[in-house]
């Protein structure tokens, strides 16, 4: 009797062994119930080390590491919220016949080449030039929006400096020691596209980067809304009819809806002369 207790110990003992063997070369290791024990789930708002489903520190990698260099889109998908290769609206100001292509990569993602240094930035201000999206009322409303959440704070709702955290008129406990750039001034007025989109991507100065909390489009339709202010300030227009201020910045929409009318007119009219020359011929 004390025999057969004996070997239901140690096979007891056995089995819970083997349930709980740590990784080794090829074997990746097991565990009773490891998912009662160790959280699957990333956990996106602890700043530690992602030990839990590790069993080395060779395995062990933090969490910023995890959640802040997302893997890039599956080949062949498209940037949330379009439908698919072409998007109304979307203004080609390349010399493209096609009027409402993108011109971004259909991957899913829109790539940035320019890494955060001082040389990359300034090819980026050369090279960077035009804003892919049209000047429209609503992406203009957007814009307002989101400058207002992100860059009015410090810079001022007319882009001057003169942001809540700075401007001691309207808060007298301001104590931001460093002075934002005054975006309407001539140097920024005249600044490219470039200048901008970089600055939001990667930060200036104590100025941090904006890449995470705002989409491709989200940051063009914010540079947009900022040359309003810009024009506003010069006395121009910079809207969705027409733009005074500076054709290089933006194009309006109105103007490609007009240019699109124009070419489709113009293939129906190629198409009827097609079809009489057909009729002429039998």
């Amino acid at each position: 009797m004390n025999n057969i207790k004996l070997i239901i110990v140690a096979f007891s003992v056995a089995v819970l062994m083997n349930a709980c063997s740590p990784a080794e070369k090829d074997f990746p290791g097991s565990e009773y119930m490891p998912d009662m024990g160790h959280s699957v789930a990333v956990e996106a708002n602890v700043y530690d080390y992602y030990s839990y489903n590790t069993w080395d520190k060779e395995s062990t990698v933090t969490l910023r590491d995890l959640v802040k260099s997302p893997g890039k889109p599956v080949q062949g998908t498209v940037p949330r919220g379009y439908a698919g290769m072409v998007v109304e609206g979307i203004a080609v100001t390349d010399g493209s016949d096609n009027l409402q292509s993108m011109r971004i990569t259909p991957n899913g993602s829109a790539p940035y080449y320019y890494v955060d240094t001082e040389e990359s930035r300034t090819q980026a201000i050369a090279e960077v030039l035009d804003n892919p999206f049209p000047i429209t009322a609503s992406g203009m409303a957007r814009g307002k929006e989101l400058y207002n959440i992100y860059c009015g704070i410090c810079h001022g709702e007319k882009a001057n400096g003169l942001g809540y955290l700075y401007d001691t008129d309207q808060n007298k406990n301001a104590k931001y020691l460093a002075a934002p750039a005054n975006l309407v001034n001539e140097e920024f007025s005249a600044a490219s596209n470039g200048r901008f989109y970089h600055a939001i991507m990667y930060g200036k100065n104590v100025m941090g980067g904006y890449a995470d909390k705002l989409s491709f489009e989200e940051r063009w339709q914010v540079i947009h809304y900022i040359r309003s202010l810009q024009a506003k300030e010069a006395g121009a227009t910079y809207s969705e009819e027409a733009n005074t201020f500076n054709a290089a910045f933006g194009v309006p929409g109105a103007s490609l809806h007009h240019e699109q009318a124009a070419m489709m007119v113009e293939e129906a009219t190629e198409g009827t002369h097609h079809t009489d020359g057909e009729h002429g011929g039998h």
